[in-house]
């Protein structure tokens, strides 16, 4: 890898500047394709703003501007690995920053400031690393000058320029490099030459994170600050109808109450006195009209759809047409409305002035924010700052398209005339919207003699996440959203399948839903390494050895699947009671395997160890892509065993951690992550491990008991 990049003089002149005493260096390349990768950027959008800076002090500290939110999945240190590397910088005077929201700061590829798709650490390969080359290029020609000799001369190391017995720490030379000229192009170095890419580090936000002092939305405090918490409709879509506060106007620390579009606003000096004003208050809202979404009911209806044709997705073949069919499976699988369910609620601090606004949260998506914020005040999106700060957990329900929870605090802010936080419960979260949407699979597949597919038709019901956002027109293509239907349409075992149909029904409805960790991929996942299981058992087959040969075109789901079963000793013996199941699926570009180790005891599902493997490409920090696969198991674990939302009579039926379970630390399993060596395109590690979780789960059930499991939560369907 040599590669060049060529950057004019001008550009770089206007996008290099001393700042503060320290050299600034703003950097950037042309975007790869519009958002979801929809269409090419070369022939949509003009080169963007440089969109990332590096900045080094005359202190010898070098701070890393992150286009990006760190939201635990480890960001705030791969990508300074990536500049450090090229800088040959000393590790020990990194510091780093979230950037401000800005069209500078837009993703490579998806042409807005997002963090998602677990896409950060690709798309930004190449530009942090040529702003590490850059400068450093700048540092050497800065050393030449002052020495006077020629920069071939030179080399750099640890945080210096090195002249023979000569030094010069990079602090020293920022102000005559920041007056320079650029070079015609910078030379990036070769895998071999690597310091830090591909090797373990230790997270730079572990020790503020541990000590107390890493800042949150939460944390945000400043004088004058108020608290705020929203009473909102008890069925979704449903407009307030009256209001009386006068109890709530008694509450000790209550300032006043505000109407707001989302429904009523109690302000307060402190959390507690907003939270008993909102409990005092005596609201009225018109049900009239309304769907009243019931979970029995939906589920019937979805069924129902599952059997009826619906609008095309894929298609090869005549499913009809196989003659030689020996047998047919035929199965249906059912995941409800899963709330994201972050440790840190959400809240939002908003403060208006004359010159604009300026909010303090943590958001995976700056830019819909930011314009929905100027558009709620009048302003221009300059005109609003947001400052991002560390996120207590995301899972996509901090990067709304519809920009829900800043929005409302937007509109808090402004019809309290006070700067106002925001802040949910935890019971505003788990019944406050943008689930991951239910959806029900129903699946016919003739097989030969041989338990090869012939024949795979395929139904999905379920809601679009993408229906009523600003990316409907560029995501939603002849009626089919594509996050629907991920992981089946494009899947290696339907495009194998000679003959296959999958077809989807979009449902409409008031419920409120979103993309969760693996979007589409987190029931598509379920539904096709359950399917899969199926077939190898009708066929009398080894689950391995069936998904070995409906995969021997695809060498990397192999080389994921073929190391997790090797370390995990497929075939070998385990304790008495303790059975396996297996799962491979690739979902953002990275391919993942899973075998979990079972027991099930007295109708209790009890996971004893998930051995992984993963081929992501190239692992920049192969400490962070095993944190977030052992993430991720965790994550997926405690929706497959417990977690739903359901409905009754219009409303959530869960509300906090006693109903809506998630993982409890006694239930996390031992998680053994290996890593497939590999050269293959780079994928992202924040999303692919939780599909093949449930199903590889789920198989381990039946080896146990011989009973399917084709609805989650597992919960107590074996009692």
């Amino acid at each position: 890898m040599n590669d060049m990049i060529n950057l004019s003089r001008r550009s770089f002149i206007k996008s290099t500047a001393l700042v503060a005493g320290g050299l600034v260096v703003a950097f950037s390349i042309p975007q790869a394709k519009r958002f979801m990768g929809v269409a090419n950027a070369a022939e949509a959008m003009p080169l963007p703003a440089p969109n990332a800076f590096l900045r080094i002090g005359a202190d010898d500290s070098i701070t890393v501007m992150l286009a990006h939110s760190e939201m635990g999945q480890g960001v705030w240190t791969t990508l300074p690995m990536l500049i450090a590397d090229e800088l040959d910088a000393d590790w020990n005077t990194i510091k780093v920053e979230h950037a401000p929201a800005a069209p500078a700061y837009i993703h490579t590829a998806y042409g807005i400031q997002i963090t998602g798709g677990s896409s950060t650490t690709w798309s930004e390969f190449d530009r942090y690393r040529q702003a590490g080359a850059l400068t450093r290029a700048l540092l050497m020609q800065a050393a030449a000058k002052q020495w006077n000799v020629p920069v071939a001369g030179l080399r750099t190391e640890n945080g210096a320029v090195i002249n023979g017995s000569q030094k010069l720490r990079y602090g020293q030379l920022v102000e005559t490099a920041s007056q320079l000229p650029t070079p015609a192009s910078v030379t990036l170095k070769k895998p071999e030459e690597w310091k830090f890419i591909g090797k373990a580090t230790k997270r730079l936000d572990s020790a503020e994170k541990i000590n107390g002092t890493a800042k949150f939305g939460q944390d945000v405090q400043f004088d004058g600050l108020k608290i705020a918490m929203v009473a909102r409709a008890p069925v979704f879509g449903t407009k307030l109808k009256s209001v009386a506060d006068g109890d709530t106007l008694k509450v000790p620390g209550v300032i006043k109450v505000v109407k707001v579009p989302t429904g009523v606003a109690v302000i307060a000096e402190h959390y507690w006195a907003a939270k008993q004003g909102r409990e005092a208050l005596k609201l009225e809202w018109d049900l009239a009209g309304h769907d009243k979404p019931d979970s029995a009911a939906l589920l019937k209806q979805y069924q129902a759809l599952a059997q009826q044709p619906g609008v095309q997705a894929a298609k090869a073949g005549d499913i009809a047409s196989s003659k030689q069919a020996k047998q047919t499976v035929t199965a249906e699988y059912v995941l409800p409305y899963l709330s994201h369910a972050p440790m840190e609620p959400l809240n939002c601090a908003v403060k208006i002035s004359e010159q604009g606004c300026d909010i303090w949260t943590g958001t995976q998506m700056q830019t819909t924010d930011q314009a929905s914020a100027a558009k709620i005040l009048s302003l221009k999106p300059e005109q609003v700052k947001i400052h991002t700060q560390f996120l207590g957990g995301g899972f996509g329900r901090r990067a709304n398209p519809r920009a829900d929870f800043v929005s409302e605090a937007v509109e808090v802010a402004k019809a309290a005339g006070l700067p106002v936080k925001t802040v949910w419960s935890r019971e505003d979260d788990v019944k406050g919207g943008f689930y991951r949407p239910m959806f029900v699979h129903r699946a016919t597949v003739s097989l030969d003699k041989q338990g090869k597919p012939l024949a795979w038709q395929h139904t999905l019901v379920g809601q679009s996440i993408i229906k009523g956002t600003p990316f409907e027109g560029v995501m939603i293509k002849d009626g089919i959203d594509a996050t629907s239907v991920e992981g089946v349409a494009d899947s290696p075992y339907v495009k194998g399948t000679a003959n296959h149909l999958v077809q989807l029904h979009s449902v409409q409805s008031d419920v409120p839903v979103l993309w969760w960790r693996s979007v589409g991929h987190s029931h598509s996942g379920f539904a096709m390494e359950s399917l899969i299981d199926e077939l190898a058992h009708a066929s009398k087959q080894d689950p391995l050895a069936y998904r070995r040969q409906l995969l021997k075109d695809h060498p990397r789901h192999l080389a994921a699947l073929n190391l997790a079963a090797d370390k995990a000793g497929w075939g070998k013996p385990l304790a008495k009671g303790v059975f396996r199941g297996i799962a491979v699926h690739e979902s953002f570009g990275s391919y993942v395997a899973q075998v979990a180790e079972v027991s099930v005891k007295e109708g209790e599902v009890k996971v004893h160890r998930v051995v992984v493997a993963i081929d992501c490409g190239l692992a920049v920090n192969p400490d962070g892509v095993k944190a977030q696969m052992e993430s991720s198991v965790a994550y997926a674990l405690g929706a497959a065993l417990s977690s739903e939302i359901s409905f009754k009579d219009g409303q959530v039926v869960q509300s906090n951690f006693h109903d809506y379970q998630v993982l409890r630390m006694k239930d996390m399993p031992k998680v053994d992550v290996h890593i497939v060596a590999s050269t293959e395109k780079m994928g992202g590690v924040g999303e692919p491990g939780v599909p093949p979780l449930a199903p590889a789960v789920a198989n381990a059930v039946f080896a146990a008991t011989g009973k399917r499991i084709r609805r989650l939560p597992i919960g107590d369907q074996l009692a």
